[in-house]
């Protein structure tokens, strides 16, 4: 794979075997940020486990205490007295059948995060195959599956971040934006860390946490280390 030329400088700052401490890693992750917007910082983790096996699956979510910078849409499949409270707790947008139709016949996304509530999970059944390989299915581990529409619509408004395995065995998470600096990144990373190795399946033997990366957006990846 070819990169550009900024990308090329930037990865040379980088010793490739070198794994940094967070607060160094960080600093890389920042100084080779080069493009004219305000990048994503994104964690990869590469797990000791199996992802073809029910009892290794790793899939939750977590509030980050400075959120992940990035404006979420929610939308709300609800109805009644839920799609109400869903309104007035700041859903950018409610509905039940006609949205879940929209979905399926449009194949309609414009929303970021979606939460509905237990007994219209049949119907939101119909659009799994769309909403599942983008990560939009409502699921009640991350909690966007609940009576409680309030709480989980500010969580993910605060910046409520979900992480779950992908067919690598790796978990690809945003920990904020370039203009975070490294405190409120490292805060942020640390949380999300956390939450990782207290999620470790009984199932799951030898090292857990195999590699650490950070990187920005358009920059390369910088090793790093996280300890308990």
């Amino acid at each position: 794979m070819k990169h550009g030329k900024n990308y090329v400088a930037s990865a040379e700052k980088i010793e490739r075997n070198k794994i940094y401490e967070v607060r160094d890693a960080l600093g890389l992750v920042l100084e080779t940020a080069t493009a004219k917007f305000d990048e994503t910082i994104e964690l990869h983790v590469k797990l000791g486990v199996d992802p073809k096996n029910a009892d290794q699956q790793v899939r939750g979510s977590v509030v980050l205490p400075h959120g992940t910078g990035k404006s979420v849409r929610v939308l709300v499949i609800a109805k009644g007295d839920k799609a109400e409270e869903a309104k007035k707790a700041g859903a950018d947008i409610v509905g039940a059948e006609e949205i879940i139709d929209k979905i399926n016949r449009e194949n309609w996304l414009d929303f970021d995060a979606c939460i509905t509530t237990p007994d219209m999970m049949g119907l939101v059944g119909r659009i799994a195959r769309v909403l599942g390989p983008r990560g939009l299915m409502p699921n009640p581990k991350s909690g966007t599956v609940t009576t409680d529409v309030t709480k989980a619509i500010n969580d993910i408004k605060a910046g409520k971040v979900e992480y779950r395995l992908d067919k690598f065995a790796i978990v690809h998470c945003p920990i904020g934006k370039k203009s975070f600096g490294v405190d409120k990144l490292e805060e942020n990373f640390t949380t999300l860390m956390d939450a990782l190795v207290k999620a470790k399946p009984q199932a799951a033997k030898g090292t857990y946490l195999k590699s650490i990366s950070l990187a920005s957006t358009m920059g390369p990846g910088v090793k790093t280390t996280y300890r308990v």
